[in-house]
């Protein structure tokens, strides 16, 4: 079974990974403490200086930056990164929350087209030997031994290797299409956590060096990127339920249709597979979207390598997704 990986413990791994490196950010604690005690010398130094060169009071309330900063640096696991990760816990639980609502329904809708859809095949005649064991055996029993019953019966058992060769197609390429959609969730989020690993690891450095003069946009620059790689994930969640309640829509309309006896069902799911595809393709714009939320223009060229890979590699699985679907929908027309 291409589905027999478990996504979420992956995405658990990632999640127990990133908690595992934080405290890696205080091997470079005293590194950052000696910048940045040299930074907050020169810069109180050249305040003092200025002030009186100028024979102007001192104002002491800029000079209290460096030691802010100092203090962040101190207790960066804890002040800074726990601050932060706590603010948005909630937005992350909420999305995941949303996610786990929407596809526990469309599980549920699921299950319950495929019974009704069983159901009618086995109510047409022409289709519930097709489907059903016993409907199959007991036409074979309704025929004799004459030459037309011989031939009706390999017809029959042809129709039925054919119906299953089919079922299989559209089962596996389904499958195929699921992996790659859950394998295109899974790559955002090992780049969100390899993004974030960097910007916890090397963040006391950031805010070092956000203690000269000329650099004090590093500060806002850090804060700014790392919120907005850590709003990736609920971005995507958000993501995945629209995709899901799209299909619980699709699923619901197609129940409704089922009620009626005389309905014939359509077993492609080329719907399905169509947003499956789009799903693959809408997961690389999350990064931009998040960017939308506050802006960070360091993850910008990281955001336009991404797409323009996607974009190739989209080029790549359309036409062979196009290819499968052509293949299968031509073999439905035969």
């Amino acid at each position: 079974m291409l589905l027999s990986i478990d996504f979420e413990n992956l995405h658990q791994i990632l999640h127990t990974l990133y908690q595992e490196m934080m405290p890696l950010c205080s091997n470079l604690t005293g590194v950052a403490k000696g910048i940045a005690g040299l930074g907050a010398l020169f810069y109180v130094a050249a305040k003092v200086w200025q002030a009186l060169a100028r024979a102007e009071p001192i104002d002491v309330y800029p000079l209290l930056r460096p030691f802010a900063v100092g203090l962040c640096i101190m207790f960066f696991p804890t002040f800074v990164l726990g601050t932060i990760n706590t603010v948005l816990s909630p937005v992350v639980k909420g999305c995941h929350g949303m996610l786990e609502t929407q596809t526990f329904d469309m599980n549920k809708y699921r299950e319950q087209k495929d019974r009704l859809e069983y159901e009618a095949n086995k109510r047409n005649p022409e289709t519930a030997y097709l489907v059903d064991k016993e409907e199959f055996d007991k036409k074979l029993d309704e025929l004799g031994w004459s030459a037309g019953d011989l031939i009706t019966m390999g017809g029959m058992y042809i129709d039925r290797a054919e119906y299953r060769m089919k079922q299989n197609i559209r089962r596996w390429f389904q499958e195929l299409l699921e992996l790659l959609f859950q394998s295109a969730g899974l790559v955002i989020d090992t780049i969100r956590t390899f993004f974030l690993i960097v910007l916890s690891i090397l963040g006391p450095i950031a805010f070092a060096i956000s203690v000269y003069d000329g650099f004090q946009s590093t500060l806002t620059q850090w804060i700014t990127r790392y919120i907005s790689v850590y709003m990736w994930l609920p971005v995507s969640d958000l993501f995945s339920s629209v995709l899901a309640r799209i299909q619980v829509l699709m699923l619901t309309k197609d129940i409704e249709a089922m009620s009626d006896p005389t309905f014939i069902p359509d077993s492609s799911n080329t719907v399905y597979m169509v947003f499956l595809i789009i799903g693959i393709f809408g997961y690389f714009t999350i990064p931009t979207v998040a960017n939308w939320i506050i802006m960070a223009g360091g993850v910008s060229g990281a955001n336009r390598a991404m797409n323009t890979t996607a974009a190739k590699a989209g080029n790549v699985a359309a036409a062979g997704a196009g290819a499968a679907v052509g293949n299968v929908a031509g073999k439905l027309i035969k």
